[in-house]
């Protein structure tokens, strides 16, 4: 499907279509060189009429430690106006919203750390799996940051429920892979040499129905969330965190917390 993706590694196998976070030196973060290759898989995705399954998964130890926090810093340093740091939340944004309206079934292949964005960007597919080892955790507001990444705290509380949205968000308290199955956040937990085998049941059975029955009730499924969403009103604010970016990247420069 694409070959020009640096930081994402992209396998047709026939109808199912297997998509890799490959920046495992970096924890697989989610910088804007990552999202623009996110948004050409799920663009050119949008427009296949073969493929009904697609794999999200991160190379080397940890599926993603969530959003590239050297990043923010560098990206005020050079454009203090903050223009630079919108851009890339929205292109963020971009990448979810897309993940949230593709008429294929979305797996996210979940190992080791599950942090801040990463937890965002799965929270937006279809099914979860994750091994035992998984350790998930919302830490923005202990960075200084609102958890605007990507309309997370749209996506979230249709997953998780609102009382635990809260809780997370507000203690920015690590939890395990046995803990996010209770709370929805993984359908299925798995040791991590049985993580592939147990993917690939989910993911062939379903690459071999009926696309049309497929595409349908993607459609009707994601017309049911997004209208959900909706109703509950936006979060996000560029502006804001643009500001509490700024105040982040003070405080790491002058060695605070």
């Amino acid at each position: 499907m694409l070959t020009d993706c640096k930081s994402v590694r992209v396998v047709e196998e026939g109808p199912l279509l297997r998509v890799e976070l490959n920046r495992p030196e970096s924890g697989n973060a989610l910088s804007g060189e990552v999202l623009t290759d996110l948004l050409k898989v799920l663009h050119a995705l949008q427009d296949d009429t073969t493929i009904r399954v697609m794999v999200l998964s991160g190379n080397g130890e940890h599926f993603s430690q969530g959003g590239d926090r050297a990043e923010f810093p560098a990206l005020l340093s050079e454009d203090p106006s903050g223009a630079s740091l919108r851009a890339l939340a929205s292109k963020a944004e971009r990448v979810c919203a897309a993940l949230s309206t593709l008429e294929v079934v979305t797996i996210a292949r979940l190992q080791g750390d599950v942090i801040g964005a990463g937890l965002g960007l799965a929270i937006f597919c279809d099914l979860r799996i994750g091994a035992d080892t998984c350790r998930f955790r919302m830490p923005e507001l202990g960075l200084g940051l609102p958890p605007a990444w990507g309309g997370v705290l749209d996506r979230l509380p249709a997953e998780v429920g609102q009382a635990w949205v809260r809780y997370l968000l507000l203690t920015s308290e690590s939890f395990d892979a046995e803990k996010a199955r209770e709370l929805s956040i993984l359908h299925s937990v798995v040791s991590s040499d049985r993580l592939d085998a147990a993917v690939d049941r989910l993911a062939k059975p379903i690459a071999r129905r009926d696309l049309a029955a497929i595409r349908i009730t993607k459609r009707m499924l994601n017309a049911r969330a997004n209208a959900a969403q909706l109703s509950m009103g936006g979060h996000f604010d560029a502006e804001l965190l643009t500001s509490a970016a700024s105040r982040a990247s003070m405080r790491v420069r002058r060695g605070g917390r």
